[in-house]
């Protein structure tokens, strides 16, 4: 692949533009010519090699359209490692050497890569722009630089490069859009189009969010009727704690097979790891990767692992005190508000005892969103070389504040309280006001400012306009002032903190599952018409299975099975079995388990 770079032609006339750069009103002239050159310069001189075209705008603002060759972005997929069926069927990573073995593939077909794989491709390359022999960036005295630095993630933090985002395939994302969300049906998604418009990652987690609502249905089912004829003895929940804690481990074992057929049939099942790169935020002094041989930042792993267990695990043990103290306070105030029933004995007394749940509730939400943030500052400041470390480890900081945050509480009324009533009462109160507040926050409010900002956009563009280049504008325009998609983390983790919600206690309140079904299929809607409509198109991510989140939930899975054994062995029923032995029960109930 080396020899071909050297004849790539970086001139071509049919210029398609598949990114956006937005850099700041503010940004000095000879900045943007130095950005912009790095951008076209050959690889050999350190540059990216692909096309770049301004924008012309109305406000003069500095916005700048990147596309590639069809050659440039061919050799991009042998860099990144694409995997692509060839001829014969099989799954193979593409390399330009051996281009006429695979399916579809012609010199003249300009669609062999996707749109979505040709934009993963650019951003690759923008974000392996990094600094060489440069102190500074060009104009900004106090924006250091040194070998290694990447210049796109120095442009972000010193406020002269704005934005980077793909742009949307107006046509294609009309077909997507009808076929997902544009019509109520009862069947599936149309993942492999999900796929091919967005990425992997976001197809799986469409493809898992699909599953684990149908997965819930048994027990929705189960739960109705175990509602109503069960619903205030409590010592008959031993049957649905045992189908509980099947229920719980099958499904995952499941779920890795559909994940496999599904990634195996895209090609990505078989990406290997070696191609991923630094990520943007990492930094270093610049040496060569002793894998690869390449030229990348390199950072002391000892001085990581330092700032690792002296300051993050400190503040996150820190953060877990603080939110059992917060606990406390709220059963201080179910304490209080079951008193003040039991004196006035009404029908706004019997009201007040909600309050308590529902403001904890919502206390734990804030403090979940609160906590995430000093968590991600905390992992960038970590510097993880690899994306996938970086995740994995913000993942962990963010699951274990959010397992003891919402179920702290719920452990504490089961096994000290043992209150079956009070536990009934927090878990419905706790999943249901955690699921409006999520899709008040995730799906109403930005979609009601986004078509607040749609509705100002036509009136200020004339409708007249039809030239192209100036509809190219007025869709830029319109994308450049959508909200940005944060990826998936948040959307996981809600599935995560239902699942656990499900999982955990729902024996004693059936019908968890029953709201889980109808708020996952209103997540459905509401997150493809996100998707489509509300936020920018996000960068696609090649993905060969959900990742962490597999361990996260499988981890949940087994404190589900810890607990609902408990569970069962502390009901009547099994008691009665071991009348004169405890340590036999204990036994029994440790080796169903």
């Amino acid at each position: 692949m080396a020899q071909s770079w050297s004849f790539l032609d970086i001139c071509e006339s049919d210029f398609r533009p598949l990114v956006v750069i937005e850099l700041a009103k503010s940004a000095k002239v000879e900045t943007i010519e130095w950005f912009t050159k790095r951008i076209v310069d050959k690889k050999a001189k350190g540059g990216a090699q692909l096309l770049v075209k301004p924008l012309l705008t109305e406000k003069g603002e500095n916005i700048y359209l990147v596309g590639a060759s069809h050659l440039r972005l061919l050799l991009g997929a042998e860099t990144v490692g694409l995997v692509k069926e060839c001829n014969d069927n099989s799954m193979r990573t593409f390399t330009y050497s051996s281009r006429k073995t695979f399916k579809d593939f012609a010199d003249d077909n300009q669609n062999f890569l996707t749109m979505a794989e040709c934009q993963y491709i650019i951003k690759h390359e923008l974000e392996n722009l990094r600094a060489k022999d440069e102190k500074m960036i060009p104009g900004y005295p106090q924006a250091k630089l040194y070998p290694g630095k990447s210049i796109v993630r120095r442009l972000l933090t010193s406020g002269i490069l704005v934005q980077i985002f793909p742009l949307h395939d107006r046509e294609e994302l009309k077909k997507l859009s009808y076929s997902w969300y544009g019509r109520v049906k009862v069947g599936y998604q149309p993942l492999d189009e999900i796929r091919c418009y967005f990425g992997e990652t976001i197809a799986l987690y469409f493809g898992f969010l699909e599953y684990f609502t149908f997965a819930l249905i048994p027990m929705a089912v189960i739960g109705i009727p175990y509602y109503v004829f069960a619903w205030e003895d409590y010592d008959k929940y031993v049957m649905f704690a045992t189908f509980n804690l099947l229920w719980s481990t099958v499904i995952l074992e499941v779920w890795k097979r559909i994940c496999a057929t599904m990634t195996h049939r895209w090609g990505t099942l078989m990406m290997k790891r070696q191609f991923e790169e630094p990520r943007p935020g990492f930094h270093g002094i610049l040496g060569i990767n002793p894998v690869t041989g390449r030229e990348e930042p390199v950072y002391s792993s000892i001085k990581r692992q330092l700032r690792i267990y002296l300051v993050s695990l400190p503040f996150v043990c820190l953060c877990l005190y603080y939110s059992l103290y917060v606990m406390m306070i709220y059963f201080n105030l179910e304490e209080w508000a079951l008193a003040y029933h039991e004196e006035n004995n009404s029908n706004f007394s019997s009201l007040m005892l909600f309050v308590p749940s529902i403001v904890y509730a919502v206390v734990i939400e804030i403090m979940n969103r609160i906590y995430r943030y000093a968590a991600e500052f905390l992992t960038s400041w970590e510097n993880h070389r690899l994306e996938s470390s970086y995740q994995n480890h913000l993942i962990l900081k963010v699951l274990v504040f959010n397992f003891l945050n919402c179920f702290a509480s719920l452990f504490y009324i089961a096994f000290v309280l043992f209150d079956m009533h009070l536990l009934r009462q927090s878990l419905a109160t706790l999943l249901i006001t955690s699921q409006i507040l999520n899709q008040l926050a995730e799906s109403l409010l930005p979609y009601w400012l986004q078509k607040r900002y749609n509705k100002r956009m036509k009136k200020r563009h004339c409708s007249q306009e039809t030239d192209k280049d100036l509809s190219l504008a007025e869709q830029v325009n319109l994308e450049k002032e959508m909200g940005t998609y944060c990826g998936t983390f948040d959307d996981y983790l809600e599935l995560f903190l239902q699942f656990g919600y499900v999982s955990l206690f729902s024996c004693v309140y059936p019908l968890a599952a029953v709201f889980a079904v109808l708020n996952n299929i209103t997540e459905i809607y509401s997150d493809a018409l996100k998707m489509c409509n509300v936020y920018k198109r996000p960068f696609a991510e090649p993905t060969a299975n959900i990742g962490v989140w597999q361990l996260a939930f499988e981890t949940m899975s087994v404190i589900s099975v810890v607990t609902n054994c408990i569970l069962i062995g502390m009901s009547p029923q099994v008691n009665a079995l071991f009348p004169d032995s405890k340590m036999e029960h204990i036994l029994t109930v440790a080796l169903v388990e």
